[in-house]
């Protein structure tokens, strides 16, 4: 299972994502933002408060995003 390793919050809702099998990915959290308690991240000054815990993406207030999402729904940086 890819684990998240590092990851950079980045202007327009996106993520640069470092995985474990050394891939980087960009991931647009975009289409999340409407849904639930993601709603919350519509706050920019939340959202570039990500950071990395138990091998995913995380945000205060017990959010986060499962790492198998973060992987399958991005695409690669080159």
């Amino acid at each position: 299972m890819e684990r998240v390793i590092n990851a950079i919050p980045k202007n327009n809702f996106s993520l640069e994502i470092e995985f474990n099998t050394g891939e980087k990915k960009l991931f647009d959290a975009r289409p999340y933002l409407a849904k639930g308690i993601f709603q919350r991240l519509q706050d920019e000054r939340l959202f570039m408060q990500a950071y990395v815990a138990l091998d995913t993406v995380c945000w205060p207030g017990d959010l986060d995003i499962a790492p198998e999402t973060l992987y399958d729904r991005s695409v690669p940086i080159e």
